[in-house]
């Protein structure tokens, strides 16, 4: 097969590996919310920690899974992680408490890492010439997912019930994940060109030069404010709208356009970073973004609302579709999963705490103060689009 058709079908399997990780993720827990809630006697707070563990479990695989890929086939990790995906759908369905799930919530984040970090990396490897738009591209079959599977979701579990709902969508994930991952792979080295396998690590920074990096470091602290800022409105959206007198169908129309633009939006802001430059792209989407939240408390019309919040949903989508092309950029391919995964910390382990946690404690103890809240979420994506101008491209930058 061509080169050129050989690269479209891997880039296709790519994003078929990560649409099932993405829709348990984004999916499920809110389908599954209320028979949780009913079966397990659970209130609130417990079915939320389930996102927790999800987080954490990504967080604690992906710089693993960076270094496992510079031994093993891509296509084996992914393989590795659409058996934890699958299996842990399976095991979802035998689920008799909250216990129980918390673990399939640790697996399924987990299986996220397997899958997406070598997609990300081949992704990347077969279009260096169109890294922002294939990474884009990639990136939105994970954010999308759950907005296709979600509805689907639903109807099985009216008409299924929860155990057939989850047993069902374990072994679709299983099925096209594992005929997908057989095709995943890295490019070959042409015998002909011996430059060719020198040419990636000629031109990449080790995970130690990495580390002692400016630019490291500027990405690093953009994943914890632009993050921390992002992951926010997903729990804040609808308690605003009700916060302000709207109806939940209405309140929900806020989520929607969010999760709408944080998907469709990475592959516009993954095209547009190969043609006016990734750096600029983010700067611009994390200051719309900021002056979104910094004025949304004083308007009082839910379409003007419904416009900010698709605003920085497309800041968010931006920040995972245009950060791995960067820092290919600044630190080279050779080890890209490695570094990227170390600068993904940022988002597991800081991010969570600062963003949703702490503005949930923020509106506890003010009563509900949104203005407060947003202002707060606004400098941080201010803050997030000075922080990613200072990270510039390899040729540029200085260790």
């Amino acid at each position: 097969m061509p080169e050129k058709n050989s690269r479209n079908f891997i880039l296709i399997a790519c994003a078929c590996a990560i649409f099932w990780p993405g829709a348990f993720i984004f999916g499920l827990p809110g389908v599954l919310r209320q028979h949780w809630q009913q079966v397990f006697d659970a209130d609130g707070g417990a079915v939320g920690r389930t996102v927790f563990f999800i987080l954490i479990g990504a967080t604690c695989f992906m710089y693993l899974c960076g270094r496992l890929q510079e031994k093993y086939s891509p296509g084996r990790l992914a393989s590795i992680g659409v058996a934890m995906c699958g299996g842990s759908a399976i095991w979802l369905s035998q689920a008799g408490n909250m216990t129980e799930v918390n673990v399939w919530a640790f697996v399924v984040g987990a299986s996220s890492a397997f899958v997406y970090l070598p997609g990300l990396t081949v992704v990347q490897r077969w279009y260096p010439e169109r890294r922002g738009l294939v990474a884009g591209f990639f990136n939105m079959a994970f954010g999308l997912s759950a907005a296709v599977m979600s509805p689907i979701f639903s109807i099985l579990l009216s008409k299924w019930g929860y155990e057939a709902l989850t047993l069902t969508a374990g072994c679709a994930a299983l099925a096209i994940g594992l005929t997908a991952s057989t095709l995943i792979r890295f490019p070959e080295a042409r015998a002909s060109a011996p430059e060719a396998t020198t040419s990636i690590a000629s031109t990449s920074r080790s995970v130690t030069e990495a580390l002692k990096s400016r630019e490291f470091w500027c990405l690093w602290l953009t994943w914890v404010f632009a993050g921390a800022a992002g992951a926010s409105m997903l729990v804040l959206a609808t308690g605003f709208g009700l916060a302000r007198g709207l109806h939940l169908a209405h309140a929900v129309v806020l989520l929607t356009t969010f999760n709408l633009t944080n998907g469709c939006g990475r592959l516009i802001s993954g095209y547009f970073s190969d043609r006016i430059g990734r750096s600029r792209i983010m700067a611009m989407s994390f200051a719309g973004a900021g002056i979104a939240y910094l004025i949304m408390p004083h308007l009082a019309t839910l379409w003007l609302w419904a416009i900010l919040t698709a605003v920085i949903g497309y800041a968010f989508g931006t920040l995972f579709a245009v950060s791995g092309p960067l820092a290919g950029d600044c630190f080279g391919m050779a080890h890209f999963g490695a570094i990227f995964g170390l600068i993904f910390t940022a988002y597991g382990f800081v991010s969570g705490p600062l963003g949703p946690w702490l503005s949930g404690y923020i509106l506890d103890v003010t009563q509900g103060n949104y203005t407060l809240v947003f202002s707060y979420l606004g400098l941080m994506y201010l803050g997030s689009a000075g922080l990613i101008l200072l990270v510039q491209p390899w040729r540029e930058c200085r260790i």
